[in-house]
């Protein structure tokens, strides 16, 4: 069973969450796609029974997520629900709305999941998706040409977005080499890291892309990536939780997504050069840009989640294991029991979207 091992910065429960870009909301009567995205007719039947209200938190993540959103897939299989998306920088920041209140659905790396459902949040949210399993996608860059190795970060100031999957990595990667604390570690988030990297400001950022690929365009240098912390015993995941109560009140609404998300997974994976178009046209850039960024995540479909490896298995034992490994850090109070993050996974969208 693969290990998920994230760390995370503490986080503040804000009374309200301003997200990243404004909010985009669609229901009877909408064309479906978003943002100039192309209107793509469901690829099943259509769950007209569903009048569900959903408020979905994203992230600029090359997922499904952004497949659905950009052909209006959500809309087009639910036509008498109302879905609203909102886009969040990173997994701290939705943590954050999941605690005000203001998503149903969000876009966050298992490590910040797994601090949403223990002390001392303790959110009742769930996890019922894995979006993906990260790869080269998020990388550390250096600026400097000679610095060859992990060594020769020692005293420099790193980037990376607290609280994210990137952080967990690179804090796993600088164990590893044992310079933990030799380190000068900068809190940005990733669309702040190219301005302080053009200015001066930070030596090397781990961070997954658009931003990635912009500093290695601007001359960066890749040292080590997700990947390599994965080979070591330290993978990371982004996944897709929902609030306890939307799961309970609108489960028919959780499986439908749940096959949409699957129909944009297989489109990822077996016509990655037409995924791009979607991908590139939902992160701003060009899809020949987006298709390399594809490649740096493997995207496990609804029956693999359902089976023995993700959801349908000891996921709720690597949540455990991901505890125990933020307690060491200080990133939670304590680790609850093993029913605790048994609780935390919803696997009954996966089962039905795998039928």
């Amino acid at each position: 069973m693969k290990r998920i091992l994230r760390t995370v910065a503490a986080l503040a429960l804000a009374l309200g969450v301003t997200a990243a870009a404004g909010c985009v909301e669609s229901g009877r009567g909408d064309s479906g796609a978003q943002d100039g995205g192309t209107e793509t007719a469901c690829p099943f039947a259509p769950a007209t029974e569903v009048t569900a209200t959903a408020r979905i938190g994203y992230q600029a993540i090359p997922n499904a997520d952004l497949y659905v959103k950009d052909r209006g897939l959500l809309e087009a299989c639910l036509p008498n629900a109302t879905v609203t998306w909102s886009q969040f920088s990173s997994g701290a920041d939705v943590v954050q709305a999941f605690g005000a209140g203001s998503i149903d659905i969000g876009t966050l790396g298992s490590s910040p999941a797994t601090k949403a459902v223990s002390a001392p949040l303790n959110l009742p949210v769930r996890v019922l998706w894995i979006h993906d399993v990260i790869g080269e996608s998020e990388s550390l860059v250096v600026k400097d040409k000679t610095v060859t190795s992990l060594a020769g970060l020692r005293g420099k100031r790193v980037a990376t977005p607290f609280g994210s999957t990137a952080h967990y990595s690179l804090l796993a990667a600088l164990g590893k080499a044992g310079l933990s604390g030799q380190v000068n570690l900068i809190n940005l988030q990733p669309n702040a890291i190219p301005g302080a990297w053009s200015g001066d400001q930070i030596d090397a950022a781990w961070v997954w892309d658009p931003t990635l690929s912009e500093l290695t365009e601007a001359g960066g240098t890749v040292l080590t990536s997700s990947a390599e912390t994965a080979a070591q015993g330290a993978p990371t995941f982004d996944v897709a939780a929902a609030t306890t109560a939307f799961l309970d009140r609108d489960s028919a609404f959780a499986a439908v997504w749940a096959k949409v998300q699957n129909y944009a997974i297989e489109q990822l994976r077996d016509n990655p050069a037409e995924a791009a178009v979607a991908i590139g046209a939902q992160l701003g850039i060009d899809p020949q840009r987006a298709r390399p960024q594809l490649a740096g995540y493997t995207y496990p479909t609804a029956t693999e989640q359902a089976g023995p490896e993700y959801l349908g298995g000891d996921f709720a034992g690597a949540l455990h294991e991901t505890a125990e490994f933020l307690l060491s850090q200080g990133g939670i109070e304590a680790v609850g029991g093993e029913q605790a993050y048994r609780d935390a996974i919803y696997p009954d969208a996966a089962r039905a979207a795998a039928q």
